[in-house]
C-alpha cells in the first residue's frame, strides 16, 4: 500500500520538482492508488456549450428521417450507443459517457434560459440565485486552500450577466474569470496563452520579497481600518478580491496557469483554441484541488448553416473533451471528476430555410461523465422525429440533484438567500435519476 499524501503537499513536492517528470513509472500507479481514498476532494467541470447547441446531431441522431440532417451515426466502445459522426475521439469514452436523452425546459429565450440551466431556478424579481459553480464551490471547496475554489474559463457573460455570478452567497464564492469568452467560435493560435493567464501574478522584478510582504500587510491594515466604518457588500468584495490576488500570487499552484510548461504534443492533442487550452488548463486545476471549473464553447447558436458550424464546433469539443478524459484517467482523477456537458436549450429538429435549426427547449440532450456517474448508457428516448420526450423526461432540477449526488452533495441543503428566506441548493421539484448514479 503507498502511503496516503494529501493534494496540497503532493503539489509542493511536484512543484518543487522532487517528484521528476509525470512520466516516471511509478507515477501512474501512485495516482491511481491515491484515487481511491474515501477522503479524496471530489472536482466537477462543466463544459458549456454558450448558444444551445443541435444535440440532434450530435447525442441523439435520427438517421433515416427528414430532421436527421447528413451526419452518420458512431458506434461507440458501448454496444448500441452511438453519437454523431463528428465525435470521432469521444466515441472511444462511451463506457464513460452518460447520455440524457429526454432533457425538457420551459425556457426558449437564450438569457432565460442561460439563467435557468445554470442556477436551476427561473430568474425573478430581487432572489439573487448563485451560479452552478459557486453553489457547487461551496459544498466541495476548502477555505483554507491557496487556490480559487471556482475558476470560470472564457465564460461568455453577455446574454445574462446574473447567470454568472456567486448571487446571495456573496464574494466569496465569487469565480475567478480567466479568458473573457464570446458568443462566436473560440480564439485560436498565439493568443490564447495570453487569454488564459490570470493577469499580474508575478512580483516586480525590482521588489524584494520583504518590501511586497510589508506593503500586503500595509494594505491589509488599512482595508480593515477603512471597512470597520463601512460594513457593505462593496467594500467586503473589494477586501475580498484583494485577499484572493495576494493568497494566489504566493500559492505554488498559480503555475497552473502557465500552460507553456506542457509538452507540444499535449497542447495539439486537447487542440490550439481557447476552448482545448481551456480543457487542459481545467486538468491542471483539477491536480491542484480546484473544486469547480467551468469551460466555455461559443457559437452554437446556428440559426443558419448549421451543420457546417456543427462539424467544426464539435470537432473542437471532441478533441478537448477527449483529452481531458484520457488526462484525467490517467492521473487516477477521473474516479472523483464528474463532467457535465450541456447548453441553455438544443435545437429544433426541423431544418429551416436557411439549412439552421432554431431554439428549441422541448427535447434535446445533456451529457455526465466520470466520477459518480454510471456511464455507458442513454437515460430517456425522443420520439423518431426528435419533437418530444417519450420516456425520462428530465427538467434542469433533476438533472442538477442527479449531478449533486454524483459529488455527494446534499441538494436538500438549505443556504440563507439576500431576501431573508431559505433556499435550497437544488429546487424541490428534483427527482434524481438514480440510474445513471454509479
Amino acid at each position: 500500500m503507498l502511503p496516503e499524501i494529501s493534494r496540497r503537499e503532493f503539489t509542493k513536492l511536484g512543484m518543487a520538482g522532487v517528484l521528476g517528470g509525470a512520466t516516471a513509472p511509478w507515477f501512474t500507479a501512485f495516482a491511481q492508488e491515491n484515487a481511491k481514498n474515501p477522503k479524496r476532494q471530489k472536482s466537477c467541470i462543466l463544459l458549456w456549450l454558450s448558444g444551445g447547441p443541435a444535440t440532434i446531431d450530435m447525442w441523439d441522431l435520427k438517421p433515416g428521417h427528414e430532421n436527421g440532417g447528413p451526419f452518420k451515426e458512431l458506434s461507440t466502445d458501448v454496444p448500441g450507443l452511438k453519437l454523431g459522426e463528428p465525435l470521432q475521439k469521444l466515441s472511444k469514452f462511451g463506457k464513460d459517457l452518460a447520455i440524457v436523452r429526454g432533457m425538457s425546459t420551459r425556457e426558449g429565450d437564450h438569457g432565460r434560459a442561460t439563467y435557468y440551466l445554470r442556477t436551476g431556478y427561473v430568474q425573478q424579481g430581487a432572489l439573487q440565485y448563485p451560479t452552478l459553480g459557486s453553489l457547487f464551490a461551496k459544498e466541495l471547496g476548502d477555505p483554507a486552500s491557496e487556490m480559487p475554489s471556482f475558476v470560470s474559463i472564457s465564460p461568455f457573460r453577455q446574454l445574462n450577466n446574473a447567470a454568472f455570478t456567486s448571487g446571495y452567497l456573496g464574494p466569496m464564492f465569487a469565480p475567478l474569470i480567466v479568458g473573457e469568452g464570446s458568443f462566436g467560435p473560440p480564439p485560436s493560435g498565439s493568443m490564447v496563452d495570453e487569454l488564459l493567464k490570470v493577469q499580474d501574478l508575478d512580483r516586480p522584478k525590482d521588489i524584494e520579497e520583504s518590501q511586497a510582504t510589508g506593503r500586503f500587510d500595509l494594505l491589509k491594515d488599512l482595508q480593515n481600518q477603512f471597512g470597520s466604518d463601512r460594513p457593505n457588500l462593496v467594500v467586503q468584495s473589494q477586501h475580498l478580491a484583494y485577499q484572493r490576488a495576494v493568497k494566489l500570487m504566493k500559492s505554488v499552484g498559480a503555475k497552473a496557469f502557465d500552460l507553456t510548461t506542457e509538452k507540444d504534443k499535449t497542447r495539439d492533442d486537447y487542440g490550439r483554441n481557447l476552448f482545448g487550452q481551456g480543457c487542459l488548463l481545467a486538468r491542471r486545476l483539477v491536480e491542484r484541488g480546484v473544486p469547480f471549473i467551468e469551460v466555455n464553447l461559443g457559437g452554437w447558436d446556428t440559426h443558419q448553416n448549421n451543420f457546417d458550424q456543427v462539424k467544426n464546433l464539435a470537432g473542437i469539443l471532441d478533441s478537448g473533451w477527449a483529452s481531458l478524459m484520457a488526462d484525467l484517467r490517467e492521473r487516477g482523477l477521473l474516479e472523483s471528476t464528474t463532467i457535465l456537458c450541456m447548453g441553455e436549450f438544443g435545437r429544433t429538429p426541423k431544418i429551416n430555410g436557411g439549412r439552421g435549426r432554431d431554439h428549441f427547449p422541448n427535447a434535446w440532450s445533456a451529457v455526465l461523465a466520470g466520477g459518480g456517474i454510471k456511464g455507458g448508457q442513454a437515460y430517456g428516448k425522443t420520439s423518431a422525429d426528435g419533437t418530444t420526450v417519450e420516456e425520462g423526461k428530465t427538467d434542469v432540477p433533476d438533472l442538477l440533484s442527479t449531478l449533486a449526488l454524483a459529488l455527494g452533495i446534499d441538494y436538500n441543503k438549505n443556504n440563507a438567500s439576500n431576501v431573508g428566506r431559505p433556499v435550497r441548493v437544488v429546487d424541490k421539484v428534483a427527482k434524481p435519476i438514480q440510474s445513471l448514479i454509479g
